[in-house]
């Protein structure tokens, strides 16, 4: 076999896509780094001796294609087939020019199965998911912002095989949208073409999700629930989408001139309170990829049909005996992540972890100085930021909120509005499997923490 190339290539195995033999040539399609944001396919070409595809040249070339392929996939299922639901509304709208453009031409090469939707109107996803053949697909993919993200795993939680529906129908996240935070955090980027490559080579993992009831409702929950200056400068400031994530740090920025606090009676379920602590529960988990990867509690999917019970009930029973009554009288921002990015390069909760049961809270009273707090708030990009004693970090099970002297305001669940009132949320372990790079979130964990 000749390389049909003058200079020897190097391509790393995670960058292969396919490779094939057909009339008498080895055809490898890979991805190539074009800038710092984008990679695109291209293909490479051996050439076989003339009418040797069936002799030893043949059999030779079959069987690289088969051992390359194998080492570039490992653990991953090559040639997924994937419901892609398309959002053309979400963030700046750019969601089905990157489809065309930067997604589809790598799916394309991966030669992977596509039934593709573009959504219409709010809740489409939601009905879709709820609605999807389980045997069909290897995953149900959003091509948006979080906020499509959210309604599959609703939609998922919706059905009466809830808890076996979203144990073995993975979600994955084109972003497209303002915070894309699903990406950063599983794919470690919020570049459409290099989360689109990570999808392609990318493995199954459990992801904790949250239950959280208002009023008779319950919704399920993947990244986080905020209330105060988070919550307005996200839903308030939606006339901003243009901005992209932008406008988040506007939000921030104008609220914290104001000094705004949100007087709230919370009510916590700690399971770890001393930052040290929450440092080795993170380390642990991270240096430890089956501890990681697997959880060791929450949902039965083989037998549990519909969603969990709910272990603390619902934010109109009484509240359960053993909870921490933390005061809220300064309350400036109540944030529970299950996350770590909330947006690209805002690793607000960098000790939080995919399966370990828990969300990383944070609360910071809302009568800081402007100076103080613009300075807080500008460490978010830095994992420096847990650090900070004017932020209150821990790792909770459970909560409850009950705002207070407040007739109106803004409570958001994954960057969505709910009613304004009180609301209660709790982890179930392990409920939830997305498409994953590495099984882990692709964020650095706290500083100075032993890994």
């Amino acid at each position: 076999m000749t390389l049909a190339f003058p200079k020897t290539k190097f391509i790393p195995l995670h960058n292969i896509l396919w490779a094939e033999v057909s009339n008498n040539e080895i055809t490898v399609d890979f991805v190539q780094q074009t800038s710092k944001s984008l990679v695109e396919p291209s293909n490479l070409t051996f050439r076989l001796a003339p009418n040797d595809s069936e002799g030893p040249s043949g059999s030779f070339a079959a069987t690289f294609c088969r051992v390359l392929l194998a080492r570039a996939y490992g653990e991953a299922k090559s040639r997924k087939c994937v419901y892609a639901l398309l959002n053309p509304k979400s963030g700046p709208g750019s969601a089905l020019r990157l489809w065309k453009n930067e997604v589809k031409p790598i799916f394309d090469a991966a030669r992977m199965e596509l039934h593709v939707v573009i959504l219409g109107r709010g809740g489409e996803a939601a009905e879709l998911a709820e609605k999807v053949d389980l045997r069909k697909y290897d995953t149900i993919l959003a091509c948006s912002g979080d906020g499509t993200v959210h309604e599959i795993f609703n939609g998922l939680g919706n059905r009466t095989d809830a808890s076996h529906a979203l144990a073995c129908m993975p979600v994955s996240h084109i972003p497209c949208g303002s915070g894309n935070a699903f990406s950063c955090n599983l794919y470690g980027s919020h570049r459409a073409s290099i989360a689109a490559l990570s999808i392609v080579k990318g493995i199954v993992a459990p992801i904790d999700l949250i239950s959280v009831t208002y009023g008779e409702r319950r919704i399920l929950s993947f990244l986080s629930q905020t209330i105060g200056i988070t919550a307005e400068s996200d839903l308030d400031t939606e006339q901003f989408r243009w901005m992209g994530s932008t406008r988040f740090e506007f939000g921030v920025m104008t609220r914290i001139l104001k000094r705004k606090c949100y007087p709230c009676d919370v009510a916590l379920k700690v399971e770890i309170e001393d930052k040290a602590s929450i440092k080795a529960h993170h380390s642990r988990y991270t240096s430890n990829t089956s501890l990681a990867r697997t959880p060791t509690g929450g949902a039965k999917p083989a037998t549990e049909y519909g969603l969990p019970k709910l272990k603390y009930g619902t934010v109109q029973d009484s509240l359960p005996e053993g909870w921490k009554l933390v005061p809220g009288d300064r309350m400036g921002t109540f944030y529970a992540g299950n996350m770590a990015y909330m947006s690209p390069n805002v690793n607000i909760f960098p000790a939080s972890v995919m399966t370990d049961g828990l969300l990383d809270l944070i609360t910071i009273d809302g009568d800081l100085s402007p100076v103080t707090a613009l300075r807080v708030m500008s460490q978010t990009h830095s994992p420096r930021f847990l650090d900070s004693s004017h932020v209150n970090y821990r790792k909770i099970s459970a909560y409850r909120v009950m705002p207070r002297n407040q007739h109106d305001g803004c409570i958001s669940i994954d960057g969505e509005r709910i009613p304004f009132g009180p609301f209660q949320a709790e982890v179930h372990q392990g409920l939830g499997r997305v498409i994953s790079k590495s099984g882990k979130y692709e964020a650095e964990g706290p500083a100075n923490c032993q890994v």
